[in-house]
């Protein structure tokens, strides 16, 4: 099967090898000639430039913040550190090394998000990618109206379905937890499956709905080819479409993770409220005390939180980019 092998599709290689951009310098004309000059104008340099410093701004008074004393935070802005120096790493003690029981440590909270988050992007990629696939390429009763109504979905409000959704969960989730704690005792009552239940039911509609998106793009004469030589639709979606879709599968991968890691609200009801279960989020609304007192110590926490988030993003911004260019240059 020579003729279906993901290397010998032009899809997206051409990205990664920078042919886009001799293409661009060799036909202005063409539209990846026209949207390169647009990005790449002295006006959207400038533009983009402003935009990051203003986007800035506020993460770096945050770590200003984080760094000064409960006093000086208390009287003063972060942009007078000039004029009312001060540095101390008090406060990252406190959120990460403090033995209060009602100030416990942030490690335990960070082990949650990263638990929650990760299984949440993932099943919700895994079932979407299927999902677009099947929408895009397989023929059956009722597909359109179907895809219409997956995309609909996505026009609910999430505060609508909170209500009903927990009902089922208490229903039927929490005595299925139960019984499994009572046959395994390794298995806690309280753990991340509503979680990631409620994370993967709020987030397929979106992912199935882009993804389909690129999925459908894929040339029909590449699938035909892959089913003249005999590949199933399993094997096509895994030795065909997957390869060519990681820049699409990346680039969502980034939303989801960001969106499930920075979510409070979804925490707050299917969590439990318990620290073994809670992710960081919820601990950060909790930091700030009964009477906003302690908000010197949210600086140092919010600082603590983004950073796995910004490594995510690092990691995938290859793949996210060549999906932003991918979508850029079709036709």
């Amino acid at each position: 099967m020579s003729s279906v092998a993901p290397a010998d599709l032009p899809i997206g290689k051409e990205l990664a090898d920078g042919e886009a951009a001799e293409i661009a310098e060799r036909e202005p004309g063409t539209k990846v000639g026209r949207v390169k000059k647009r990005l790449t104008s002295r006006t959207a340099t400038i533009a983009a430039l402003v935009i990051a410093v203003v986007w800035t701004i506020p993460t770096f008074g945050l770590l200003v913040s984080s760094f000064r004393p409960a006093e000086l935070i208390r009287t003063t802005g972060w942009w007078t550190i000039f004029q009312n120096p001060g540095f101390t790493l008090d406060n990252y003690a406190s959120v990460l090394f403090s033995t209060s029981r009602s100030s416990p440590q942030l490690g335990a909270y960070i082990v949650n998000s990263v638990a929650i988050t990760l299984l949440a992007t993932l099943i919700t990629l895994t079932f979407a990618a299927m999902a677009a696939y099947a929408f895009a390429w397989i023929k059956f009763k009722w597909v359109n109206w179907l895809f219409i109504f997956v995309f609909a979905l996505q026009i609910v409000p999430l505060q609508m379905s909170l209500v009903p959704v927990l009902q089922i969960f208490s229903t039927w989730l929490r005595p299925m937890q139960a019984w499994l704690h009572d046959i395994v005792p390794i298995i806690p009552e309280q753990n991340y499956l509503p979680l990631w239940l409620a994370h993967t039911m709020f987030g397929l509609p979106l992912a199935i709905f882009l993804l389909h998106n690129f999925i459908s793009d894929i040339p029909a004469d590449v699938i035909e080819a892959a089913k003249v030589d005999g590949a199933t639709h399993g094997q096509i979606f895994f030795r065909i479409v997957l390869p060519l879709a990681t820049p699409a599968l990346a680039s969502f991968a980034i939303f989801q993770f960001i969106w499930v890691w920075n979510d409070l609200l979804v925490a707050l009801i299917f969590s439990g409220g318990t620290q073994d279960v809670a992710p960081i989020t919820q601990r950060l609304a909790e930091l700030v005390g009964t009477r906003g007192q302690d908000w010197q110590l949210l600086t140092a926490a919010a600082f603590i939180s983004i950073i796995i988030p910004l490594i995510v993003f690092f990691a995938l911004q290859r793949y996210f980019v060549r999906g932003l260019l991918a979508g850029a240059t079709k036709g």
